[in-house]
């Protein structure tokens, strides 16, 4: 998979102050009979701001209500054309930014995204995501609970928060934990990037259209006087590319090793398997931070019999600890290595995967608040 790896793409995502106005980082707009939603910040990977959450939110809510609309879109605006990245995650540099300021804008955009990633999983009407480009984080989040998930052969998709001291959020261990067999504990915790037909393999999408045919796709789409939101669904799904039934690479080392109880099992067992694979996967594992890998096996373990609701309602008290203590923020240290200062050296509150007390990570899962106070309580 060549390109950007996670890392490098999330280091892009560098414009905190957008300079255009917040209505144009979203564009939204009925043709014929589907609503169209284009995020609209390239040089930043299309990277999600609040004002984008909420425009994005607004934007369904209004589509949602309108009796013209059958179905929506939603896509990535390019540097050059239509099409292009879809989505590289959150403003990471935000997230730094409002950390160090105290800046409570930083909860509502944790709290707002995920009532919008909420939102998504639980439409009304077909939602349809073209998943073209690098699909992060936050992308992630407003592309999985799409109806039909598109990728391209540009597609690189990852979950890489562990690299920033992280955990893959906006719904990632519900999605994740039901990826088959171990793949969403791999995905989770290495942050390993996957391209278009691997992410369908691993039940991250629905089907592959060639990055080539997109624009016109989209225009068929705009321009087709369908009679349902089925009917739209169905001839999209009609477009895909055929493919010879296939296992994900490597999924039987995969299942092996990280069907293991412990991130400590977990890397001894790779350095027994001794494969080009398994030395790529343990280098991986090694650089994300070490507090991180054991909270996001126990997140992705503990939504596995979870609903999408209350899964969000954990992940949003993880990220409340992630930030809440700044002199042990892992999150704080990560962005800074990878996006401040670039120097691309966190300095972990531990070295090692093994130096991780079993007292430490079980804290990122009790609640700051009351069932009755806490900011998801509405959504089911």
């Amino acid at each position: 998979m060549n390109g950007l790896d996670g890392d490098n793409a999330m280091s892009d995502v560098n414009v905190s102050n957008p300079s255009m106005n917040a209505e144009a980082l979203v564009r939204h707009e009925v043709s014929g009979r589907v609503g169209c939603i284009t995020l609209n910040r390239p040089k930043a990977l299309n990277a999600l701001s609040l004002d984008m959450v909420r425009l994005l939110t607004n934007a369904l809510l209004e589509f949602q209500n309108n009796p013209q609309v059958l179905a929506v879109l939603v896509r990535g605006q390019g540097k050059e054309e239509a099409f292009g990245h879809f989505c590289a995650g959150g403003d990471i540099r935000f997230f730094h930014q409002a950390a160090l300021a105290g800046d409570g804008s930083l909860g509502d955009f944790f709290t707002e995204e995920y009532a919008l990633n909420h939102l998504i999983h639980t439409y009304s009407k077909p939602y349809l995501a073209f998943m073209d480009g690098v699909v992060m984080g936050g992308g992630m989040g407003i592309s999985q609970g799409a109806s039909v998930r598109i990728v391209t052969d540009r597609t690189q998709m990852a979950m890489p928060e562990t690299h920033i001291g992280l955990f893959p959020d906006v719904g990632g261990g519900y999605f994740l934990s039901r990826c088959p067999g171990y793949l969403g504990e791999y995905l989770g915790l290495t942050g390993q990037k996957i391209n278009g037909h691997q992410a369908i393999l691993a039940g991250l999408a629905d089907g592959l259209i060639e990055a080539q045919r997109l624009p016109l796709i989209w225009k068929t789409l705009l321009s087709t006087p369908f009679e349902s939101g089925e009917a739209v669904e169905r001839w999209v799904q009609s477009q895909f590319t055929k493919f010879e039934p296939a296992q994900f690479p490597d999924k039987a080392a995969i299942d092996k090793c990280f069907a293991l109880s412990s991130p400590l099992e977990i890397s001894l067992a790779l350095e027994q398997e001794k494969s080009a694979w398994a030395l790529q996967t343990l280098a991986s594992l090694n650089k994300a931070s070490p507090l991180m890998v054991h909270v996001v096996l126990a997140q992705i373990r503990k939504a596995r019999s979870m609903g999408l609701a209350d899964d969000l309602r954990m992940e949003r008290d993880m990220v409340h600890h992630c930030f809440h203590l700044l002199q042990k923020s892992e999150t704080v240290e990560g962005i800074r290595a990878l996006a401040i200062d670039k120097d691309h050296h966190p300095k972990w509150a531990h070295a090692q995967i093994a130096d991780v007390a079993q007292d430490e990570w079980p804290l990122f899962f009790e609640s700051p608040w009351t069932p009755e106070t806490h900011p998801l309580r509405h959504l089911n």
